[in-house]
C-alpha cells in the first residue's frame, strides 16, 4: 500500500479513503490526511511518480474535492477537469489523470466505512423451519401472509386452499390456526428471506418442475379483500330505517356487491380486489377474460373490469375511467415521459427536435416502434417492466407503466438515428464512456448537455 503525500494536517492512523487502481499491479494510494497531495504513478507502462491532483475531504466526510495539479487535463466520470481546476468526487468516482488513449491509468475513488461504536451489529439467525408453508411442509415460495392472524404460504399453495374453501364453506380459514381471513397479500420481505435460507442450504430447494406446477396455481398478484358470508344474527328484529338502507349501500365493497350487471353479483364468498389508482373494489374475476392487472407491474387496475361489465362511474364507490387501464395500441401520447433518456432533459430535447426534423410526430414514432416492439424486431433486455416477453400492443399496462415502454422504445428510436441526421449541436458530441448508466448526467447539467448519453456503456459495467 502507498500513501498519499499531504501537507496541513496531521497524520492520521485512519484511513478515510483510496484510489485504487484499476491495474492490479500497481498498488492502492491510501489517504490519511484530509488535504492531501497525490504523487503516484499515471501511466500503465511505467512506474514513474508524478504529482498530479490534490484531494481535500469535504465536511460531510463522504466527498472529496480535487484539483488538477498537473499540465494534463484529468478526467472525472467523463468530465474535463482543467490545469488548477476543481470537482467535487464521491466513492465510485473514476479518474483519470490522462488520456486513456496514451495509456494512462485510471482509479476508482473509494471512501471507506467509518465505524461507529455506538451502532452495534445485530445478526438474527432464523430456523429454516419457522419459514415453512404449512400447507406443502416446504420452505416458502412466493410467499403471502394473511390477516389478521399473520401466517404465510406458498402462493400457489393458498391459492388452492383459497379456492376450495370458497366452493365449500361461507368463511375462508386461516389453514395454520382456522381464525377468519380477511385479507391476503404478497410478502416481499420474507420473499428475501425466502432466498436467503435457499442460497444458505440447496437442499431446501425443490425442483424447477414441481416449482412450475407451483406457479400455475398462484392467483395472488395484488392484495385480495375476503369477504366472509355469514352476518351475526339479530337477537330482536329490526326496522330498517331510511338511514340504515343508505348506510349500507356504502358499506358494500363494490358496485356489483348490490347489484347485477352483465349478468354478475358478488356474493358472500367473492374475493375483492383494490385498485392501485383509485382505491375502489372489484370482484376477482378468473371466468371473464377481462385484465384486471396490470402485467408490467403486477398491480391491480379497475378501468377495464368496470367498463366491461358497463358500469358507469357514481359517487358510491371509487373508480378509475378507462384511460388509465388500456392496451397499448389505444394509447395516444403527446410528449415525452418525464423518465426517457434517463431524466436527462437535453437528451429529450435532442429526441423531440429530431421527431419534428423528419415530419413526424410522437404519436407517429411510438407507433412505428410498438408495431417493432410486436413484431419481436426489439431486444427486450433491459425492458423495466415485468414479463417482458408476454408484452404485446394488446397489453393493457398502467399509465406508469406505459411511460416506462415510452421512454425504452425512444432510447431504441435514438440509437437507430444515423449520426448525420441529428440536430447539428448534437453530432458534435462525444459518447459518455458511461452512457445511459453514468450518474454525473444527473447532478452536471454540463456534463448532461456536453456528451452523448444514449449509448450503451463502454466503462463500468456494461448493460445491453
Amino acid at each position: 500500500m502507498e500513501q498519499g503525500e499531504g501537507s496541513g494536517s496531521k497524520p492520521s492512523d485512519e484511513i478515510w479513503s483510496k484510489l485504487v487502481p484499476s491495474n492490479n499491479k500497481f498498488s492502492d494510494i491510501e489517504l490519511r490526511l484530509d488535504e492531501v497531495e497525490i504523487n503516484s504513478e499515471v501511466k500503465i507502462s511505467s512506474f514513474e511518480k508524478q504529482q498530479w491532483c490534490k484531494i481535500t475531504r469535504n465536511s460531510d466526510l463522504s466527498s472529496a474535492t480535487l484539483q488538477n495539479k498537473s499540465l494534463n487535463v484529468i478526467y472525472v466520470d467523463g468530465t474535463d477537469v482543467s490545469t488548477e481546476d476543481t470537482i467535487t468526487i464521491r466513492c465510485g468516482s473514476e479518474i483519470i489523470p490522462g488520456h486513456v488513449s496514451e495509456g494512462y491509468l485510471s482509479y476508482r475513488f473509494k471512501v471507506m466505512p467509518k465505524d461507529d461504536p455506538s451502532k452495534k451489529v445485530l445478526k438474527i439467525s432464523l430456523d429454516s423451519d419457522h419459514a415453512k408453508c404449512s400447507i406443502c411442509l416446504n420452505i416458502w415460495h412466493d410467499v403471502v401472509t394473511v390477516a389478521p392472524c399473520l401466517h404465510n404460504f406458498c402462493n400457489g399453495c393458498f391459492s388452492e386452499w383459497l379456492k376450495r374453501s370458497q366452493a365449500k364453506h361461507a368463511s375462508v380459514l386461516c389453514p395454520h390456526c382456522r381464525a377468519v381471513v380477511q385479507f391476503v397479500g404478497r410478502n416481499h420481505f420474507l420473499h428475501n428471506i425466502e432466498e436467503e435460507i435457499l442460497n444458505s442450504d440447496s437442499s431446501l430447494r425443490r425442483s424447477d418442475e414441481e416449482l412450475a406446477v407451483l406457479n400455475t396455481y398462484s392467483l395472488i398478484k395484488s392484495p385480495l379483500v375476503i369477504n366472509n358470508g355469514k352476518k351475526p344474527r339479530r337477537k330482536r328484529s329490526h326496522s330498517v330505517s331510511e338511514e340504515d338502507s343508505s348506510s349500507s349501500v356504502t358499506n358494500l365493497a363494490c358496485a356489483q356487491c348490490g347489484t347485477e350487471y352483465a349478468g354478475f353479483r358478488c356474493n358472500q364468498n367473492t374475493v375483492h380486489l383494490q385498485c392501485h389508482a383509485c382505491g375502489g373494489m372489484m370482484p376477482s374475476r378468473t371466468d371473464i377474460n377481462i385484465p384486471q392487472h396490470c402485467i408490467g407491474c403486477d398491480r391491480a387496475f379497475c378501468g377495464a373490469y368496470w367498463n366491461s361489465q358497463q358500469v358507469t362511474r357514481s359517487d358510491s364507490f371509487h373508480m378509475c375511467a378507462f384511460d388509465t387501464f388500456k392496451p397499448i395500441a389505444e394509447r395516444i401520447i403527446t410528449r415525452i415521459p418525464f423518465l426517457a433518456h434517463e431524466r436527462n432533459r437535453h437528451e429529450q430535447d435532442i429526441t423531440e427536435r429530431c421527431i419534428r426534423q423528419m415530419g413526424k410526430t410522437l404519436q407517429n414514432v411510438v407507433s412505428e416502434w410498438i408495431t417493432k416492439l410486436n413484431n419481436r424486431e426489439i431486444d427486450r433486455t433491459r425492458m423495466p417492466l415485468n414479463h417482458t416477453e408476454m408484452i404485446t400492443a394488446g397489453t393493457h399496462v398502467c399509465n406508469d407503466c406505459f411511460d416506462k415502454l415510452v421512454s425504452f422504445l425512444l432510447y431504441w428510436y435514438r440509437v437507430s438515428i444515423p449520426k448525420h441526421l441529428l440536430p447539428a449541436d448534437a453530432v458534435q458530441r462525444e459518447d459518455c464512456w458511461y452512457g445511459y448508466t453514468c450518474r454525473t448526467q444527473h447532478h452536471s447539467e454540463d456534463h448532461a448537455r456536453k456528451r452523448n448519453h444514449v449509448c450503451r456503456p463502454t466503462r463500468g459495467s456494461i448493460g445491453n
